[in-house]
This record gives structure tokens, sequence and C-alpha cells, in this order.
């Protein structure tokens, strides 16, 4: 099994677009596609509506999507040709409540891509995405603390000064590493395809041997 996450600094920054691209353009790895979703106080987990319950009760849930219609981001992955794609819902700060349920049923899964920040904290992808857009100001306290840990980078382009909305944010963590950029739409290039199909190659290769023992 391959793991790669796609993260990013805010909402509405592309992390979906960018899965779904990877999903249709690598579709020979037959990708698991996983949704986190973490909510805040009064937003249920179990559904992912306004709700009163106990937060023992519904601290989180995992739902297989089944619908490939393409109107909520985990059909949407179902769409670009993934064999699977399952939403995992949170209460904030509860993942790791989640993360027994979710690698149960990862077991038998192929590849898996992952669009999340958070996810790092309980696993090490074989290769982990950051989508930046220097025209969205908020950066996301999970962004801020996983960029270090960022492979690549995958960034907006934009142009001109007033453009440049983030605050008191340092790209020295990623200073080194691979900035593909992008001009939405679309959200994928041929360089990023052939940069994430050589991470999970490498990373196969390298486990092969280990299963022959």
């Amino acid at each position: 099994m391959a793991i790669v996450v796609t993260g990013g600094h805010s909402r509405s920054v592309g992390k979906t677009s960018v899965v779904a691209a990877l999903i249709s353009a690598l579709p020979e790895f037959e990708w698991t596609a996983v949704k986190i979703t973490q909510y805040g106080h009064g937003i249920c987990s179990a559904n992912g509506a306004p709700c009163d319950c106990a937060t023992t009760d519904h601290s989180w849930a995992i739902s297989e999507e089944k619908d490939r219609g393409g109107e909520s981001d985990s059909s949407r992955f179902l769409v670009a040709g993934a064999v699977r794609a399952l939403w995992v819902r949170t209460e904030q700060g509860r993942l790791a409540e989640a993360m027994p349920g979710l690698r149960q049923r990862l077991e038998n899964a192929g590849n898996v891509i992952f669009e999340s920040n958070s996810v790092m904290k309980f696993l090490r992808p074989d290769l982990y995405l950051m989508v930046l857009d220097p025209g969205t100001e908020d950066f996301k306290t999970s962004a801020r603390e996983f960029l270090d840990r960022a492979d690549a980078v995958i960034l907006h382009n934009v142009s001109g000064e007033d453009n440049l909305r983030w605050q008191g944010v340092s790209l020295k963590p990623v200073a080194n590493r691979p900035v593909f950029c992008i001009s939405p739409p679309p959200y994928m290039t041929p360089e990023i395809v052939e940069f994430v199909r050589s991470r999970i190659t490498e990373a196969r290769g390298k486990r092969e041997p280990m299963t022959r023992h």
C-alpha cells in the first residue's frame, strides 16, 4: 500500500480538485480516497448537520460513499475513478478516536489518497503534498504544524503584491522542496502527475523485497 496525503492551508484552495485530478490521471493505482472533515461545536459528526447531541455519542463517524453524482467531495473522488471513497467526520480535535476504525477499513486497500492535514499526526505517508494559494489569507494551524513535512508544494499562480495575503507566514520549511505552479482550472499538470507516479513507484519498490523474506 502506498499512501499519499494532500493538504492545504485553508478551505477552498483546491485540495479536493487536486485529489480528484490525481485519481483521474493515475488510474493504475486503483485508489481508495479518504476525505477527513473535522467539525466545530454544535455540528454532529454522524451527518454533518447542526446538533445538540452529546459529543460522546457522535464524536466521529465513517461512511462509504456510493453516490456517483459528483455533488459531494467524496462523490467527486468516485467520479474521478477511485475504487472506493470514504468520508471521515469527527468533532474538532478528536480524529484520534476515528483512526482505529479507519485503519480497519483500509486493511485491504491498494493505494490510499487522503484529503487532510490533521491525519499527518497519525501516519507517515509516502508523499505529502501541500496546496497553497497566496491569495487566500487564512492559514490553518494544522497547515503550519505540518508544513515542514511537505514533500512538495502545489502553488497557485498569483500576480502582484496585492494578492499576497498571508500575514506572518514563513515558507522557509519548504524552501528546498519541489514547487509546482498551477493556474486553476486545471488543478493538475503533467509534472505533478509524473512526480507523484515516480514517488509511489519508488515507495512500492522499496517494500517489495521485504515481502519476499
